[in-house]
């Protein structure tokens, strides 16, 4: 269900309404510091990276600067010291994106760490460290982050993964919480559930407030992707949760895609037009891994047989919705997906790395005879995963790995052309990563599902952390780094798994 372009021109026009042009302050004066909201870098190429900062000394009031245009210069150099500065420039951080600053910077050397500072005025940002991506690589290593829920819990899992020793960080999704749920809740909003671009951007600022994520966005380069609540959850194309009128639920979106962009480390091609993003790209590490990185919220078709008067998803007995299995349904919709098969069929690296937003393998939540299946997920658009799995063993692509979030748990799969046959092979390997905070569903109904679904592993709901994967050109390690307790900050962690798939062979194997 594309955007009309009547649709689009509204939700543009009550954007560009909201911020005239302002005149240029090129040499501002600050009461009070304005770096509250950290640095961060990311989408690494071989030449270069994109670095972000923005003005807020008062971040959680709509930023608190003037309705003025500033000039922000910005430094690259070879040591944190700042001795050898190998690229400097300019920006303007335009009130109309929130005084968010978007340097890209090219020109640099590729597989080397940098360090990058900001000065506004008299004002200096703190200093980050990014790292350009290799011309051929040997060896990578990354972490895999989504789902932090503010109040459920601390950053504790991002100060470890500072200690980590890491080329990237992939965040695939729920960066922010529109909505406040939950149980035993260690922090608050402060707020109700934004619905305004004012609203939007002070929420992000709420958690790009916390000293732990402004730690990680310091220490590596991120690359990101959105699930729903961004925006809302369980929103799909143009349908709100609540059925809100399309007219009225594109200018939330348009404001929430406008928030998103301006604290991400995105580059300009991201930039939103309205309720339009385009966000799903592609990026190579020396041969060694391409990740393609996809949107599977912007463009799907609205989930199947949900609850009378409500949209959104449902958990759903298959015999239920025979519309589940219509093969017009699609999570990505038809250009990404053509995109995806063309990227995948055209790699010539030795991993093949899907970051999305959800799990991937089929889930049947009903214990025993029938089947039942949760319809936000690719189970609620099974032939679309079909095509994809279908594509990928036809088309004999090197080493798929598919990551994802979402659901709050870790889990490891094995992804096959027909779950239903256990004689399908395996074609791809699957890893989910449990969520920095949010809270999981209880161990024992997850436990009754183990039977009916053999092709999963290994899973565990009770812990919060992340996954690091350290890649060669022999195998790929992931380990399921989890938190204690999510309630201390100051928490310990463990790996509580390893697995590691072996080059040619999908499909991980216990330890490493």
């Amino acid at each position: 269900m594309p955007v009309s372009r009547r649709q689009f021109l509204i939700c543009t026009a009550s954007l560009a309404a909201a911020a005239p042009l302002a005149r240029l302050l090129a040499q501002p004066k600050f009461e009070k510091y304005p770096y509250t909201l950290g640095v961060a870098s990311g989408y690494p190429t071989q030449q270069g990276v994109v670095l972000w900062t923005r003005l807020a000394p008062e971040p959680l009031a709509g930023g608190g600067m003037p309705q003025a245009a500033v000039e922000v210069a910005w430094e690259v150099a070879a040591d944190e010291a700042f001795r050898r500065i190998v690229a400097r420039g300019t920006e303007i951080a335009a009130p109309e994106w929130a005084h968010s600053v978007h340097a890209e910077v090219t020109g640099l050397e590729p597989a080397r760490w940098y360090f990058y500072r900001f000065r506004a005025g008299d004002a200096v940002s703190p200093v980050g460290r990014t790292r350009t991506a290799p011309t051929r690589a040997e060896r990578m290593r990354f972490a895999l982050a989504s789902c932090q829920q503010y109040e459920q819990g601390f950053y504790a899992a991002y100060r470890h993964m500072v200690q980590e020793d890491l080329d990237l960080v992939i965040h695939v999704g729920d960066y922010i919480y529109e909505s406040s749920w939950g149980r035993n809740h260690v922090r608050s909003h402060g707020t109700g559930e934004p619905v305004t671009l004012a609203d939007y951007r002070n929420r992000h600022a709420l958690y790009k407030s916390d000293a732990d994520l402004q730690a990680a966005h310091t220490a590596f380069p991120w690359i990101a992707t959105w699930d729903d609540h961004e925006v809302q959850n369980d929103y799909a194309n143009d349908r709100s949760q609540y059925l809100d009128e399309p007219r009225v639920f594109l200018e939330r979106r348009a404001a929430a895609y406008r928030a998103y962009y301006e604290h991400i480390p995105l580059p300009a091609w991201a930039r939103p037009r309205g309720p339009d993003m385009r966000l799903y790209t592609r990026a190579d590490f020396g041969g060694l891994a391409a990740f393609h990185v996809l949107d599977d919220r912007q463009y799907r078709s609205h989930q199947v047989c949900p609850r009378p008067g409500r949209g959104g998803s449902t958990v759903v007995p298959a015999a239920d919705c025979p519309e589940r299995s219509d093969a017009k349904l699609t999570l990505l919709g038809a250009a990404q997906e053509k995109w995806l098969q063309d990227g995948l069929a055209r790699s010539g690296a030795r991993w093949n790395v899907i970051a999305q937003q959800t799990m991937m393998a089929q889930v049947d939540r009903m214990p025993g005879e029938g089947q039942s299946f949760w319809t936000d997920g690719w189970d609620g658009y099974p032939k679309a995963r079909g095509r994809l799995l279908k594509f990928v063993a036809e088309n004999r692509v090197a080493n798929p790995v598919v990551i994802g979030g979402d659901v709050h748990m870790f889990v490891v799969a094995d992804l096959m052309t027909d779950f239903d046959d256990p004689r399908s092979p395996v074609v791809a390997t699957e890893f989910v990563g449990t969520s920095i905070t949010s809270q999981g569903m209880p161990r024992k109904r997850l436990e009754s599902w183990r039977d009916d679904n053999p092709h999963i592993h290994f899973t565990n709901s009770t812990r919060r952390g992340y996954t690091t994967f350290d890649l060669t050109a022999k195998r790929c390690v992931a380990r399921l780094r989890a938190v204690w307790d999510v309630t201390d900050p100051a928490s310990s962690i463990r790996t509580l798994a390893t697995y590691t798939v072996e080059d040619g062979r999908p499909g991980a194997q216990r330890g490493g």
